[in-house]
């Protein structure tokens, strides 16, 4: 009967241990990367498997980023951060570099006799006194390699350096589509990010106080104030009419402040129900009421380091002004059902159409909020009293809605614009903004005609006698036939000749008309010397 000689058995003995620790050790790295939706701390647990079973150390895997010219490290056992952010490669450079441009694995037996060993990340300390081999694989997914992951074996153990890179190299197949779920990840995060700041950047610019429409005497001092205020970190009360642009003014003053590249949160006090108004501005634990079954943060949390735009404030409940003060007060606050204490850093801009004053009167608004909140208030004037500034805006609409509804419309008509300086605006720039936007849209010609506003806009507009024929057929064709006449006289100064040939009619016809409509010539030749001598 043969026997098995000592050695063979112990060999024997140490090849079945390693099987069982690597099978071991892919069981539970697989479980690791299918139980968590946290990848990076999934591939983290992975490392450590690979140390505690396997005796491999500073499992590493860096990934493609920057368009794929370089590696970055993401996953690094036993390695500080501030190694991991010096662990950038470009492909090609380095062990690592190589690994990721041949596809092909790479095993180095002695670290300090290979001048191809970059050791950027300084982790390993004296290489000099160490004697380290070092494995790198590629990652890939298909027949693309997304990046690499890498071990360190310290030589003279037992353990075949062959047998750890056939071992690496089926550990980087498993780990493959995680780490490509994990590229992926980075890659939609650079993407949000550069969006992110695209829009930050497109949101200064279109905020910027000097794109701001008005001319007016009234408008010139609110551009001056918010120019002022945006430079500091004063609360601010916009005052004035609903529609008159308070909500862009507090935009304005966001994006032009040393918090532009903080969060700009808006609420409706008016909007939201007085049951949830207190959860929305400062969240709630899990628990708190009924329904709230999750912990929630609250728009003065979101808006930490940023700007919270309280809108309608005057429509707040009584019960919120209270907690409203603490925060303006002591800048912190507690979450609806929490105990613990929330520092808050928010620049406070509210806004209301209400006159808080007879409203505290009234016993409808805190005084002492009231104050707090009236460190630098601005008015904002309604458009009946800045109408200098009506046609520019009206201008500035109608080109925004033709671009965006791809129409050729690029003028409004005279008898158009003085109807809309006759009308009051009650709806203020919001009203006129509709106004533009639905002319633009029912205007089959280049030009918006009186005939292209809304009804109300019309009679407002119109005389006695043209407030009689708006709604007769013949009416409705003496106007228009007026408005042409009047458009042409003013295309030529006045010049009744060349608003003939405009029309392609005769001199005769048209004086005839000018007299029946008493359409006053003089005013057009009048607008034509001004215009000459500007």
């Amino acid at each position: 009967m043969s026997t098995i000689e000592p050695e063979n058995i112990a060999a024997k003995a140490l090849y079945s241990e390693r099987k069982i620790n690597e099978l071991t050790s892919l069981y539970e790295i697989a479980r690791e990367l299918s139980a968590s939706d946290d990848l990076k701390n999934s591939l983290k647990k992975a490392a450590e498997i690979l140390e505690e079973r396997m005796g491999l150390l500073r499992g590493t895997i860096s990934i493609m980023c920057h368009g794929n010219v370089d590696l970055q490290v993401q996953v690094a056992h036993g390695m500080s951060p501030s190694a991991r952010k010096k662990g950038i490669y470009r492909v090609g450079e380095g062990i690592t570099g190589q690994v990721a441009a041949t596809g092909e694995p790479v095993i180095i037996p002695d670290i300090n006799r290979d001048s191809r060993f970059l050791n950027r990340t300084k982790s390993r300390g004296d290489l000099r006194e160490k004697n380290i081999s070092f494995i790198c694989v590629p990652i890939k997914l298909g027949h693309r390699t997304i990046g690499t992951l890498s071990v360190d074996r310290v030589s003279g153990s037992d353990a075949s350096l062959e047998d750890d890179l056939n071992f690496i190299v089926i550990l980087s197949s498993l780990i493959a589509h995680s780490v490509g779920r994990l590229q992926a990840a980075m890659s939609e995060k650079d993407s949000l990010v550069n969006e992110n700041r695209t829009l930050r950047l497109a949101l200064a610019e279109k905020y910027e106080i000097g794109n701001f429409i008005g001319r007016s005497g009234r408008m010139i001092e609110v551009f001056d104030m918010v120019a002022r205020v945006s430079e500091s970190n004063a609360t601010v009360l916009l005052r004035g009419e609903s529609g008159t642009g308070k909500s862009m003014v507090a935009r304005a003053i966001h994006f032009n402040s040393a918090r532009k590249d903080g969060a700009f949160v808006v609420v409706n006090c008016s909007a939201l129900p007085e049951t949830l108004i207190e959860s929305e501005l400062f969240g709630h634990e899990r628990g708190a009421f009924t329904g709230a079954v999750n912990m929630k943060k609250g728009r003065f949390e979101m808006a930490d380091n940023g700007t919270i735009f309280l809108d309608e404030i005057g429509e707040l409940p009584h019960s919120v002004q209270v907690k409203l003060l603490t925060v303006i007060q002591e800048k912190e606050f507690q979450r609806v059902g929490g105990t613990r204490t929330i520092k808050t850093n928010v620049r406070i801009i509210a806004a209301t159409n209400k006159n808080l004053e007879e409203a505290m009167k009234a016993g409808e608004f805190r005084e002492d909020l009231y104050y707090r909140l009236n460190v630098f208030p601005i008015y904002l004037p309604p458009l009946r009293e800045r109408r200098t500034d009506l046609v520019l805006l009206a201008e500035h609409f109608l080109a925004k809605y033709a671009e965006e509804n791809h129409r050729k419309v690029n003028r409004i008509s005279e008898p158009a614009i003085d109807c809309l300086m006759k009308y009051r605006w009650p709806g203020n720039i919001r009203e006129l903004q509709n106004c533009i936007e639905r002319a633009v849209l029912v205007s089959d010609e280049n030009v918006i005609r009186i005939h292209h506003l809304p009804p109300h806009l019309q009679v407002m507009g119109a005389g006695d006698d043209e407030k009689r024929n708006i709604r007769s057929l013949a009416g409705a064709v003496a106007n228009f036939e007026k408005e042409l006449i009047v458009e042409a006289l003013a295309d030529t100064g006045g010049n009744q000749t060349r608003a003939a040939k405009l029309l392609d009619t005769s001199l005769r016809i048209i004086n005839y008309k000018i007299n029946k409509y008493g359409i006053d010539v003089e005013q057009f030749k009048r607008k034509k010397k001004r215009s000459g001598a500007r």
